[in-house]
């Protein structure tokens, strides 16, 4: 039984809150906390608590049974379609209320709210992103399509049904240790938690770094360190594939290449920024290629790793469309699955779609600036963030014809230049995303695939399928702009249209495969074609994940869904493979001493595999990073702290290409520095961390790389901590510490559709209850669960558990 583990973690959680009186959680009054009634005990749940219900809601059209089964997947059957949106509503209200409004406040810039005056610069930030403004021209776009508001307005009615019927003791622990109650849902809510999702994953740039090094290094370093072609891409859309000249054709302003060159007016802005590594992986293999002859796709979408978890799993079933696999808690549909003709999934298309512009004022007001030779008005929003037992605070953001100026004198950003930027960002734009979720979830055929996913604006994707007539398929799905090389990887002048967006790449110039000769489509966040496609992408992708799955693709035949399973969960590392021969080549092993012979030894014998167990792996890592120092430290020593470092690809790529590679040399000493000078000195100081490490018990890779699902709260109580787990980034398994697969899918598309997966965490949002965490054991292992697609007909299936039932 959970309920005296979770008793007694919880009564420890309250007690370090009094006694600490931490900041971090602003409780309710103790005894509330600890009331029989309506406290924290309420929240422990029996390991035989029964989930069924008979409940009625005049907003139904039709009855709605839900079968709980021994997993806590809700298999959802409606005669309606909107009523299964209902009741998605309540389901993921029931099991994930707290999450999905911690997401929503987060995303509005209303943390303050919560947890008071040490969240008002993220809110501010957030506001001056412009994450409720573009939430709001999302919400009019829901508005507009009948079919997407029908959707929405059911999911907010399911949501506050449930809240409307919650008491005092069912409230999530959450809102009792903070001290606040759930307040009504509403389509603004979703909308935010989408563009939630956008910042998460299109919201990441590198523009003022990119600045500061543009400025601080010469062209032909700057070039060198920040190249545009990487050698060893393997790209979405393989290298040879013919495209069209462009039909958006971007002019640059004359000066575009000169510009910040040997500026030394720096821009150290400091801000808040998705993880970069946001990603996954997700591939389709025809059935040329297994041994049911069926198309197989996978899907492992790489996300911070958290509690409770970013999925929920479900089967949503209608007349009109059967969808099975997670769904996002706060937003309607089925998001990364499949239904009785295809699967569908997604990763990060990456792309650069959030630029700044430096804008010149006309004096301190800010009530006009300076565009295309006039000054032009500034339009204003009010920002009122409420603060808890605090007043008000106002914060008036000016808007140009960019966008928000989300730094300026009243909100530095750190910034010591005292200069004002505007941010330019594609999630601002009028967008129908849910239409190619909602889409997907109905869609048959190829063809219906391509219908949905041009729907898909922000963030930018790419998007594999495959259906039981054969087709596979993938598109480097968004709208994005067409821009000139180099535009946005740098702040542009914001003084004329000369640095706008031009256009956009229109839809049929987007990259995309269909039933390649190859037998297979992938993509694991690397850049989506060679330097032949005509519009510029950008300079910075993760290559080598996608350059061992197309490996690993291009030799398998006969393939089966566990092979596909073995290949989710590699734990190969091909950048090691890459690298570790460049030190083993130049390591000067007559200087190492008998305790760095020790550790060079597990070094040279490595398999280049990151598993759990593997000290190679821990080696390798320290070694990189004392490499990575030793060729450029000398480099940044007088660099602005704000500033761009190289790729790591480019380092590598670097001296695989060139052993005498420019920056070897150290421009500190008199002698010139070789490459086997730099491998054998980095080896030297990394021995120090290595052996420290050795000495406290942490040389195997998984107790070096500690991964952790934490609670959101960030308590320890309510996490999971120290698991044993292998994986690293540059392996498909792509595991950090903190962050990694979040969902791994598995579907073989056979006339009986047979497929798995699993995700880090439970179905309940509740710590006091076994389907909290249930998953992240089994996750650890790689295993997987088999994913029931329930039909009519098996209601009396002993997998399920509970039911509830729904009606007007």
């Amino acid at each position: 039984m959970r309920i005296l583990p979770f008793v007694i973690t919880s009564a420890i959680t309250v007690g370090l809150i009094v006694s600490l009186n931490t900041n971090l959680l602003l409780p309710a009054p103790l005894g509330s906390l600890l009331s029989p009634q309506q406290g924290i005990w309420q929240n422990a749940e029996d390991d035989n608590y029964n989930f069924s219900a008979d409940l009625k809601f005049p907003q139904l059209k039709g009855k709605v049974n839900v079968y709980l089964d021994d997993r806590l997947v809700p298999h959802v059957f409606a005669e309606k379609e909107n009523d299964v949106y209902f009741v998605q509503g309540y389901l993921h209200a029931k099991f994930r209320l707290w999450q999905m409004e911690l997401q929503t406040l987060a995303a509005a810039g209303r943390a303050s709210e919560i947890i008071g005056d040490k969240a008002l610069a993220h809110d501010r930030e957030f506001r001056r992103l412009g994450m409720v403004y573009a939430a709001e021209i999302s919400e009019k776009e829901i508005e507009k399509d009948p079919v997407i508001k029908g959707e929405c307005d059911s999911y907010t009615a399911g949501v506050n049904a449930y809240i409307n019927n919650l008491t005092e003791s069912e409230l999530p622990i959450e809102y009792k240790l903070l001290g606040y109650k759930p307040e009504q849902w509403n389509n603004l809510k979703t909308a935010l938690f989408l563009k939630y999702m956008s910042y998460d994953l299109s919201g990441h740039e590198d523009d003022f770094e990119m600045t500061n090094a543009k400025s601080f290094f010469s062209p032909d370093d700057f070039d060198k360190l920040f190249p545009l072609v990487q050698d060893s891409l393997d790209p979405i859309i393989p290298k040879g594939t013919v495209f069209d000249s462009a039909k958006v054709k971007p002019i640059a302003p004359p000066n575009v290449d000169s510009v910040y060159f040997g500026n030394k007016d720096l821009a150290d802005v400091q801000e808040e920024k998705p993880d970069r590594d946001n990603g996954s992986n997700n591939w389709a293999v025809s059935g040329s290629k297994t041994r049911s002859g069926a198309p197989i796709l996978c899907n492992d979408p790489h996300l911070g790793l958290n509690l409770p978890s970013l999925w929920f799993e479900m089967q949503l079933s209608t007349p009109t469309f059967n969808a099975y696999g997670a769904t996002f808690p706060g937003a309607p549909g089925v998001v990364i699955g499949f239904n009785d003709s295809a699967a569908f999934g997604f990763t990060n298309g990456g792309r650069d779609v959030r630029d700044y512009y430096e804008i010149k004022f006309k004096d301190a007001t800010r009530k006009e600036y300076w565009f295309d030779s006039a000054w032009k008005q500034t339009d204003f929003r009010v920002e009122v963030i409420k603060i808890k037992d605090r007043p008000d605070y106002l914060d008036t953001v000016a808007y140009t014809v960019f966008g928000p100026v989300m730094y300026d004198k009243s909100f530095t950003g750190g910034r010591t230049n005292g200069k004002n930027y505007a941010v330019r960002w594609k999630a601002h734009d009028p967008s129908d995303d849910l239409r190619a979720f909602n889409m997907l979830d109905h869609a048959n055929n190829y063809a219906d695939y391509n219908a949905a996913v041009t729907n898909l604006h922000n963030p930018g994707q790419n998007c594999v399928f495959a259906c039981k007539s054969g087709d596979i398929a993938m598109r480097a799905q968004g709208e994005f702009p067409a821009k000139w090389k180099g535009q946005g990887d740098f702040v542009m002048p914001g003084v004329d249209s000369s640095y706008m967006w031009q256009g956009m790449i229109p839809q049929d110039e987007t990259p995309f495969q269909y039933n390649p000769a190859r037998g297979f489509v992938s993509s694991a966040n690397q850049k989506p074609t060679d330097s032949t496609y005509p519009y510029y992408l950008g300079r910075d992708y993760p290559e080598y994940r996608g350059l061992y799955i197309n490996r690993k693709l291009t030799a398998m035949n006969d393939i089966t869904v566990q092979d596909m399973m073995d290949l989710q969960t590699s734990e190969y590392d091909v950048f090691a493979e890459m690298a570790v021969p460049v030190f083993l080549k130049n390591m000067q092993e007559d200087m190492l001493s008998e305790k760095e012979e020790k550790y060079y030894s597990i070094l040279k014998y490595w398999n280049y595999t990151d598993d759990a167990n593997s000290k190679g792996a821990t080696i390798f890592n320290i070694l990189w990073k004392e490499f990575t120092k030793v060729v450029y430290d000398d480099e940044y020593a007088d660099a602005p702290k704000i500033i761009m470092h190289p790729f790591e690809s480019t380092l590598l790529e670097s001296v695989l290409r060139d052993s005498t590679y420019k920056f070897l040399d150290n421009i500190n000493t008199d002698r010139v520095e070789t490459l086997s000078d730099d491998v054998t000195d980095a080896f030297e100081k990394a021995v120090v961390e290595i052996e420290k490490t050795d000495k406290a018990g942490k040389l195997e890779w998984a107790k070096y790389k500690d991964t952790h699902v934490s609670h959101l709260t960030k308590l320890e109580a309510f996490s999971s901590l120290h698991l044993p787990v292998g994986g690293g980034t540059y392996c498909v398994n792509a595991i950090k510490a903190d962050h990694g697969p979040s969902w791994r899918m598995v579907v073989s598309l056979k006339p009986q559709t047979e497929a798995y997966g699993i995700y880090p965490g439970g179905q309940s949002g509740n710590p006091g209850s076994k389907y909290y965490d249930d998953y992240i054991n089994k996750w650890v292992e790689g295993k997987y669960n088999i994913l029931w697609m329930m039909a009519k007909g098996e209601e009396k299936d002993q997998r399920i558990k509970w039911k509830m039932s729904f009606s007007n």
